[in-house]
């Protein structure tokens, strides 16, 4: 039999589940497909910029421990400062 006058025989419902069968039956191909190649693609550089997230949060916690270690240096040259200041204003009045 000829296969155009198959399709002509079938009822327009019939047809319509025919398409709808065939177009959920793309859905997956497409669907399988794409998470196919994100799984073997797009993972393996997922997981590289982690290591690389990770690795540069703790060099900022290296470094917010390196700002807190000169602040607190900070602060001692700046009594050190202001002790030598107090003395040289000493000095200034004994000498006066």
């Amino acid at each position: 039999m000829n296969p155009q006058l198959i399709f002509l025989a079938q009822s327009v419902t019939t047809a319509v589940i025919e398409i709808i069968l065939l177009l959920i039956g793309a859905a997956l191909i497409g669907f399988l497909t794409a998470w196919y190649y994100q799984k073997n693609y797009y993972v393996p550089i997922v997981k590289k910029l982690e290591e690389e997230k990770a690795d540069l949060n703790n060099q900022i916690t290296g470094l917010k421990n390196d700002i807190m270690k000169l602040n607190d240096n900070i602060r001692g040259l700046e009594k050190t400062i202001e002790e030598k200041d107090n003395e040289i204003s000493r000095l200034k009045k004994l000498k006066e």
